[in-house]
């Protein structure tokens, strides 16, 4: 398999170089030459394979011969040892719940995944590997969990100042090793625009050996297909899911249609946004247009311009009647997203955190414009993270898991940073 530039302006590469690389030095996206299709024996066995099996078998077209498919075996192991269970709410509508990895999150599959993917890399390399991420939230945490101690790879996260959840804070800022913490005096599409100049950036390349750890990395991106797989394993009705992807910077989705496009019976997909909607304008007018993000209490979809759109573009050839075909989009406000954590933990006795409760809104809308088929959302996170809000709207306080407790005795440990560039590249340099 090999990946060219959504610019078009580079050469192609394998799996290898597009992770070690992240981003291409035309500043396009890296996406497969090919879709991979997926085989009839696979569609009507894979209910009963493993995860890791499941796993196993739809990356490996995507990783060719860069790893041994012993060695990708183990990583892909290692990248699904948790739940990932599908939660009836309504008649109508179910949640995939993907917050049962080590940082509660859903970013944990492809953190997992691309972390030990680098460290088999890192081995034949001999300069050691700079990761640089910028993060709304639990991008941040996923990575710094799933690259403590990898040796041969250091990683930098920039998270905007004041615009993360405590626990979310505290998780990428207190592990210490090989992780450093950027604390940011701006928005996330500050630190996602600082983190794309340093890539861009010849002279400090030929300085520090530089990747991405946010979905513009292929091995980031790519392992998210996972768990719709896992859905699908558990989805009780005959008539395909519409599924439902709380959306801010587009990987989540976008591996999802990729998924379908290779053969996985999905209806139809709905791209959950809140009040940055730029996606949701985009299917009313056609027309793509960046805007300068707001923030909400679902910050992690708090994106102006999100980077994965470019490659749902490639996917669909740029054909806007085709995306329509697959793709709804809703926009959900703050004071929604409220009401609905509110009247599901009533109503139903589930806990939404304020993404899966934009999300749960979004699908509950297609629905009654489709009343006869049934869906299901992912619930990206655990409703902890975001306590003040949840608590808020329930009225509940939110039972701390055990994985967590060790957190509230752990001292931050960031780098405080004005959003521009320069300062960034003074610190990389130094």
């Amino acid at each position: 398999m090999l990946y060219h530039s959504t610019n078009n302006q580079s050469e192609k590469v394998n799996f290898k170089e597009a992770t070690i690389r992240g981003q291409a030095p035309d500043k396009g996206l890296y996406f497969p030459d090919s879709i991979p299709a997926l085989s009839k024996e696979f569609l009507s066995s894979f209910k009963q394979k493993s995860k890791a099996q499941i796993a196993f078998e739809v990356i490996r077209p995507y990783v060719g011969d860069t790893i041994t498919e012993d060695d990708l075996f183990q990583i892909c192991e290692h990248t699904v040892g948790f739940d990932f269970p599908l939660i009836k709410v309504t008649d109508s509508i179910s949640s995939l719940e993907l917050f049962h990895g080590p940082t509660l999150a859903f970013k944990d599959v492809g953190a997992r995944f691309m972390s030990r993917c680098l460290g088999y890399f890192s081995k034949s390399n001999s300069r050691k590997i700079t990761v640089l991420v910028a993060t709304s939230g639990d991008t941040g945490s996923a990575v710094a969990n799933g690259f403590l101690g990898v040796e041969g790879v250091d990683v930098i996260i920039l998270y905007p100042s004041g615009k993360v959840s405590k626990i979310q804070e505290l998780q990428l800022t207190t592990l210490g090793q090989n992780i450093t913490a950027l604390e940011v005096q701006g928005t996330f599409d500050d630190c996602q625009q600082m983190v794309k100049q340093a890539f861009a950036d010849t002279e400090l390349n030929e300085k520090l050996f530089l990747t991405s750890a946010n979905s513009i990395n292929v091995a980031r991106w790519l392992p998210q297909q996972f768990y719709y797989f896992y859905a699908l394993q558990q989805w009780q009705h005959d008539e395909p899911p519409i599924i439902c992807v709380p959306s801010g910077n587009f990987g989540n989705i976008c591996a999802g249609l990729l998924a379908a496009v290779s053969g996985l019976p999905v209806k139809h997909f709905v791209a959950a946004c809140n009040s940055n909607d730029v996606f949701t304008k985009y299917l009313l007018s056609g027309k793509l247009h960046s805007q300068q993000s707001v923030a909400t209490i679902s910050n992690a979809m708090d994106v102006g311009n999100p980077s994965n759109l470019v490659r749902l573009l490639e996917l669909f050839s740029n054909d806007f009647s085709r995306i329509k075909n697959f793709l709804s989009s809703y926009s959900i406000n703050d004071e929604e997203t409220s009401e609905t954590i509110s009247h599901v933990y009533k109503n139903y006795n589930y806990t939404l955190d304020p993404h899966g409760a934009v999300a749960f809104a979004s699908l509950e809308k297609y629905l009654s414009e489709n009343s006869s088929s049934k869906g299901l959302f992912l619930e990206t996170a655990h409703p902890v993270k975001f306590s003040d809000v949840v608590e808020k709207s329930t009225g509940e306080q939110i039972e701390f898991p055990d994985l967590m407790k060790h957190l509230l005795h752990l001292k931050k440990k960031s780098v405080m940073m004005e959003a521009k560039y320069d300062a960034l590249k003074s610190f990389l340099s130094n």
